[in-house]
C-alpha cells in the first residue's frame, strides 16, 4: 500500500512561547523520527507566533505600516522558526527551508520544511500549498488550543470544544477577513484554499505530544476535524 504524505503546520508559539522551548522540540524531533518510517514524507511548516506578533506590534507603534509590510515581518519570523526546525532534523531534511510552496521538489529526503511565502495570509496557507502540491490530503494543525470552540473559551466559559466541523460552519466561526498576525485556529484564506482542494485539516494541541502519536498512528485522538 503507498504511503500518505502529512503535512504538519507547527505554531510558532509552540515552538517559542517565551523562550525556545528546547524540552518540547527534542521530544517533537524524536516522535517524527518514531514515525517517519510510516509516511512517504513529512512537511512541517512552522508559524511565527510570538516572535512574529512582537515585531508586528512594534512595528506599528514606531511609524504607520502597510498591511503587506506586516506580513513581511511575520514571513521572515516564520523563515527564522523554520531554519531551526529543519537543523533538527539533519540529514533526514531536504536541505533549505520551502518559501515557495507551489514549486514542484524531487528530492529523496523524506522531511522537507516550509515557511510563510508572500503577504496576504498567515503560514497555514503555505501549509495547504505544499499539501495540494505533493498530494497530501490531510494538514495537522498543531497548536496551542485542544480543540476549535464553539466561542472563544479564554473570554466565554460557556464555550463549548467541537470535534468535528464542515468548512462553512467553521467559517462563521473564525470569519473571513484575514489580518496580518490574527489569532485563530486557522486562517480564512488558508480556510477556503483546504475547501476548495478538499484538503481535510486537523486542529490538535502541538504540545499534548502523546495525542499527536495517536494521531500520526491513526488512532483515537482529541481535536477538531474540519472538512
Amino acid at each position: 500500500m503507498k504511503k500518505e504524505i502529512v503535512v504538519l503546520s507547527l505554531g510558532g508559539s509552540i515552538i517559542i512561547p517565551d523562550e525556545i522551548d528546547l524540552v518540547f522540540l527534542r521530544k517533537f524531533r524524536q516522535l517524527i523520527l518514531q514515525n517517519l518510517r510510516n509516511y512517504a514524507k513529512i512537511i512541517i511548516v512552522a508559524g511565527g507566533g510570538k516572535v512574529c506578533r512582537k515585531y508586528q506590534q512594534a512595528a506599528k507603534k514606531l511609524t504607520t505600516i502597510s498591511q503587506a509590510d506586516l506580513d513581511w515581518i511575520g514571513i521572515a519570523a516564520t523563515k527564522l522558526n523554520s531554519e531551526l526546525i529543519r537543523t533538527l532534523f539533519a540529514p533526514q531534511a531536504f536541505s533549505s527551508i520551502v518559501d515557495q510552496p507551489r514549486k514542484k521538489i524531487k528530492t529523496p529526503k523524506k522531511i522537507i520544511v516550509g515557511s510563510g511565502s508572500l503577504p496576504g495570509s498567515s503560514s497555514d496557507l503555505d501549509a495547504v500549498l505544499l499539501a495540494e502540491n505533493f498530494g497530501a490530503k490531510t494538514v495537522i494543525n498543531l497548536s496551542n488550543i485542544s480543540y476549535v470552540y464553539t466561542k472563544d473559551p479564554r473570554k466565554y466559559q460557556d464555550a463549548k470544544p467541537i470535534k468535528k466541523i464542515s468548512w462553512q460552519e467553521f467559517k462563521k466561526v473564525i470569519g473571513t477577513k484575514y489580518k496580518p498576525g490574527m489569532n485563530v485556529p486557522f486562517d480564512p484564506v488558508a480556510a477556503k484554499r483546504a475547501e476548495k482542494k478538499g484538503i481535510k485539516v486537523i486542529i490538535a494541541k502541538g504540545t499534548n505530544l502523546n495525542n499527536f502519536s495517536n494521531l500520526l498512528k491513526e488512532k483515537p485522538f482529541q481535536g477538531t476535524v474540519i472538512g
